[in-house]
């Protein structure tokens, strides 16, 4: 495993480019599967996950014809139906969404559990009664779940029982191909969605609603290829926002679409950092002095990003006063308050969703953990912030969801270096 050393106490200063959303980059390459031609997709960001998606789609018969320069081109001709590398599925949680595409293509997908970061329960039922409602049929052993549709899916109504996301996304899919009519209730709503949407409707499709929860689909007899473009990525770029608040930066970060950040913004300039928005997706963090206590609250978007709850409570270990964090989404997400703690933080679990951060406490630098990605990149939040070196292990947890996060760190003045 390799580790970040990072001595803290620097300022950062100056521009930070965010690289393309790797939660809209999943969903776009699992819709290749949907087609028998060829797929350009643009912004692609450089990180594993990416790598073991495609690895997944190589194992279903893809062929990944280029990745570099952030430009991935695949040709999906050779896609036949065959089970994926289980393996390799395992690896990644995003790996699920390869099921919708295959059932609307193949009409039949044998699935295990993903894997991915361990941040509490994720099953996948609700993606499953989707397909139900497409008139698919659900079994299961104590490996796979089955899904069939021998005559072919049906139009449906699709009521979700819950905004998940990767549910949404896997019911777009299986349903673009679907001849009739499938309205998607209660769909969730994230930037993401909306990327793959125009995405698909590039490569075809008909689908309307998009940045709603009502989605409309009129079922198309087949996609095309088609070049298209990922949305930067608005976890990294609040993470370099965090990032320059707490080192009281002056940092410019380039691909902050400040549309899908407005309440996480909002909660930035009632804790006083000071963050200027300018147009072309622009924000300035300009040197902040004295941070303020805020209380979070995660929500389904447009609510607070869970993915930046864990971030933003390195902020409130700054801030004057106390603050409580809500984690409406996952049972496991605070576990990286223990690694916190170790460095210095003062905070108190109330139970599995709920926290109190006592502020302002410096910070120590000390060998923590990677627990998943997002509680990763806060403990180089941390690192950053405290007195004397930290050392992180297991960065490959990070590089997970972070393209080369120590290279952009150290541009900014960061002393932040990998070790093998």
């Amino acid at each position: 495993m390799s580790q970040f050393i990072i001595t803290g106490g620097t300022a950062l200063e100056g521009v930070v480019k965010v690289s393309g959303a790797k939660n809209a980059a999943l969903p776009i390459l699992a819709s290749a599967l949907l087609i028998t031609d060829t797929l350009v997709i643009n912004n692609v960001p450089h990180i594993q996950d990416i790598r073991t998606m495609l690895e997944v789609l190589e194992s279903l018969g893809c062929t990944v014809i280029d990745f570099s320069n952030h430009k991935v081109i695949i040709d999906s001709s050779k896609v036949d139906g065959r089970d994926p590398d289980f393996v390799k599925v395992k690896r990644i949680r995003a790996s699920v969404l390869i099921l919708g595409p295959l059932l609307a293509r193949f009409h039949q997908v044998k699935a295990t559990h993903p894997g991915g970061c361990h941040i509490g329960a994720r099953p996948i039922n609700t993606h499953l009664r989707a397909f139900e409602s497409l008139g698919a049929s659900v079994r299961s052993d104590e490996q796979f779940y089955y899904v069939e549709a021998a005559q072919g899916l049906r139009e449906a109504k699709i009521v979700l029982d819950e905004m998940s996301v990767t549910a949404t996304e896997n019911a777009i899919m299986a349903a673009v191909l679907t001849p009739g009519k499938t309205e998607i209730h209660l769909a969730a709503a994230e930037p993401e969605i909306g990327n793959l949407i125009t995405s698909l409707n590039q490569m075809g499709a008909k689908i309307s609603g998009i940045g709603t929860h009502n989605l409309i689909i009129e079922g198309v007899e087949k996609l095309h290829g088609a070049e298209v473009t990922i949305i930067p990525d608005r976890i990294e770029a609040g993470t370099f926002a965090i990032a320059a608040a707490v080192m009281h930066g002056e940092v410019l970060i380039d691909g902050y679409n400040q549309d899908h950040l407005e309440l996480f913004t909002n909660k930035l300039l009632a804790a006083n950092v000071k963050i200027q928005l300018l147009p072309n997706m622009q924000a300035k963090i300009s040197r902040t002095t004295q941070l303020r206590a805020v209380d979070i609250r995660t929500d389904i978007y447009p609510g607070f990003p869970t993915d930046l709850q864990a971030p933003f409570a390195v902020l409130l270990t700054q801030a004057i006063g106390n603050s409580k964090i809500y984690e409406t989404m996952y049972e496991g997400r605070l576990n990286y308050f223990q690694e916190l703690a170790k460095m210095g933080a003062s905070a108190q679990i109330l139970n599995p969703h709920e926290a109190v951060v006592f502020g302002p406490t410096p910070l120590f630098g000390r060998e923590i953990d990677s627990l998943d990605i997002r509680a990763g990149a806060t403990l180089i939040l941390a690192a950053l912030t405290a007195q004397g070196t930290s050392i992180i292990t297991n960065a490959e947890m990070i590089d997970r969801g972070y393209e080369e996060i120590e290279k952009k760190l150290s541009a900014l003045g960061a002393h932040i270096e990998r070790k093998a």
